[in-house]
């Protein structure tokens, strides 16, 4: 991974336009304090769903993440762009969040094309819309959104083909890429969460201690697991459509197939991880509605006796509502389950539950938001009666941010 961003900092730098290239710069640096789950959080080796948890003083006061993002307009028609960010949880002090070029050649009739090529998010958000991918309305995005920014990433390229009309736009994409094979293992072997810790792409996320322990044979812990690794040397691919209409909203489809092979191993294993994902949006006056749901399945065969076939979904609901300039609040509420089917008696990583999340933003002026947000996840798993706790967990977060901008 280390040698493709240098090859694609190498490529950029020698292009015939970069003298003429122009160049900008934008960036955050976000300010926390917190009053923490009483569940010890995933990132720290536990089973609670949230970023911060019993793990940490209460409250806790930290520098949450610094995020810079810098784009270069080589031509008219092509443009590069790279998020850089450092967090104290990340296991490098920075860390690239996305990577890539984009070529939109300028388009004086209804059909517009465009190729994007390098590590991007796919565009599967309606949330995460803002510089470093985050929300203009909460700190915390729903559960589907924070799986996409654990285990998701399109490592090659898209096409994309848009009919603009004169009340709104249509449009179909495609992508292949590769280093996405172990998709899909962080669902299994700890199920969904809610957090804004992106996997960047030198990053390795930890497994909960209990899955370490329980294995045959057991695996010392921390123990991390790879993400953006290629291990069967097939392409993946997803594909969908999008419809924009001036008054109505925005609607978008995407089918989803990494096409690894499941029997594959190198570090880890290879999971074949498939899903569908629907998204809306709407605007009613001075308020914004999003809806999101995804379903799909993830599955691998580490040997003939034994296999595991997870089946994931996850749905949210948010009310967005602009009050004047100053001032944005807003609401969610969302459901998840996992379902594990496998041979044996053991316990299977299923687990169901919901999330209500609320949110009040202040921005005074373009180089301030203050944020306040609140959430609540109620979660049934039975693997954590393995660690000797209650299969059922209720947790509460609180944050209060302040994130200053680069204008």
């Amino acid at each position: 991974m280390r040698k493709a961003l240098l090859a694609a900092l190498m490529v950029l730098s020698s292009c015939p336009s970069a003298g003429a290239a122009e160049f900008s710069f934008d960036g955050y640096a976000d300010l926390r304090a917190i009053l923490p789950s009483n569940q010890v959080s995933w990132l720290d080796g536990g089973l609670g769903k949230l970023r911060y948890g019993a793990d940490q003083s209460s409250p806790d006061f930290r520098v949450a993440e610094v995020v810079g993002q810098g784009v270069a307009q080589l031509t008219p028609g092509l443009m590069a762009m790279a998020v850089v960010r450092y967090s104290p949880e990340q296991r490098t002090f920075f860390d690239v969040v996305e990577a890539f070029v984009r070529w939109r050649p300028v388009s004086t009739t209804p059909v517009r094309f465009s190729l994007e090529a390098g590590a991007f998010f796919p565009p599967i958000s309606l949330e995460n819309t803002e510089i470093g991918w985050t929300s203009p309305w909460t700190l915390t995005p729903s559960a589907i959104n924070s799986w996409v920014g654990e285990e998701l990433r399109t490592i090659g390229a898209e096409a994309t083909v848009s009919w603009r009309r004169p009340t709104g736009t249509l449009s179909a994409y495609a992508a292949m890429y590769g280093w996405n094979d172990p998709t899909g293992i962080l669902l299994n072997v700890r199920g969904w969460a809610m957090h804004d810790q992106w996997t960047g792409l030198l990053d390795r996320p930890r497994v909960p201690d209990i899955y370490a322990a329980t294995r045959r044979p057991p695996e010392p812990f921390p123990m991390y697991t790879y993400e953006f690794l290629e291990i069967d040397k097939r392409v993946g691919w997803y594909a969908g459509a999008s419809w924009d209409e001036i008054g109505i909203g925005h609607l978008d489809v995407l089918y989803y197939n990494n096409d690894a092979d499941p029997t594959a191993e190198t570090k880890v294993m290879a999971w074949e991880t498939q899903f569908w994902n629907i998204g809306l949006s709407t605007e009613i006056g001075p308020v914004t509605l999003l809806a999101q749901g995804m379903r799909g399945n993830t599955f691998f065969q580490p040997s003939e006796t034994f296999w595991s076939n997870t089946w994931f979904e996850s749905a949210y609901v948010l009310a967005g509502w602009n009050i004047a300039e100053s001032w944005r609040v807003a609401g969610r509420a969302e459901i998840f389950s996992t379902n594990e089917l496998r041979p044996g008696t053991g316990i299977p990583m299923s687990e169901h539950g919901h999330a209500f999340t609320a949110a009040i933003n202040y921005l005074p002026n373009d180089w301030l938001r203050v944020t306040g947000e609140y959430i609540r996840v109620e979660s049934y798993r039975r693997q954590r009666t393995r660690a000797g706790l209650p299969a059922d967990a209720t947790e509460d977060q609180f944050q209060l941010s302040a994130r200053f901008y680069v204008p």
